[in-house]
């Protein structure tokens, strides 16, 4: 269940080995993250549904950690409504807050193309501490449900979401090019 301004956690099962600092994970959250991870062998119609970002965010009681609402871009977006999906993907994190956010990165090295996951904490330096505080503390608790993650990123503001920071955290040197542009 995505946030819609009102929120019950009683909506959720939550396992007790979730917890982080008394955050919780939305069973949605992790229905989200399988998705994204495993790819099946999908319909065209299918692929343009696969989501290319998530945002995350805590519920208004700060117990859970949620989908953000319309805060996602579909792969059959990129192209049609979304020209650089991850320019809008920055532009969606917000300037005053964190969130926790994945990404289906699309990266080429000297040898191949790739798709993989990247798990985000965003945590800009405008973002009141308590914040801060909250998100850095149960990052644990998103993680554990996030198995196989190979890339994570802790951004604290935009200039460390720029390609060639994004670059390096993918494979350095390696890699060639990010989302189709040279990096």
């Amino acid at each position: 269940m995505a946030y819609t301004g009102e929120y019950n956690t009683t909506h959720y099962n939550f396992p007790a080995d979730s917890k982080a600092s008394g955050v919780q994970v939305a069973d949605e959250v992790c229905r989200i993250f399988y998705d994204m991870k495993v790819r099946k062998c999908s319909t065209p119609e299918e692929i343009k549904k696969r989501k290319k970002a998530v945002i995350f965010c805590l519920s208004p009681d700060k117990k859970c950690i949620i989908v953000e609402e319309g805060k996602e871009i579909l792969v059959g977006d990129v192209g049609v409504t979304v020209t650089d999906p991850f320019k809008h993907f920055v532009q969606m994190l917000p300037e005053k807050d964190c969130r926790y956010a994945l990404y289906d990165a699309s990266f080429e090295t000297k040898e191949s193309k790739k798709e993989e996951l990247m798990f985000f904490l965003w945590a800009p330096e405008q973002a009141p501490l308590k914040s801060k505080m909250i998100y850095a503390s149960s990052k644990d608790a998103i993680k554990k449900k996030f198995q196989g993650i190979k890339h994570e990123c802790q951004a604290n503001g935009p200039e460390d979401l720029n390609r060639a920071c994004i670059a390096e955290k993918l494979g350095g040197s390696l890699v060639v090019a990010f989302e189709g542009s040279p990096v």
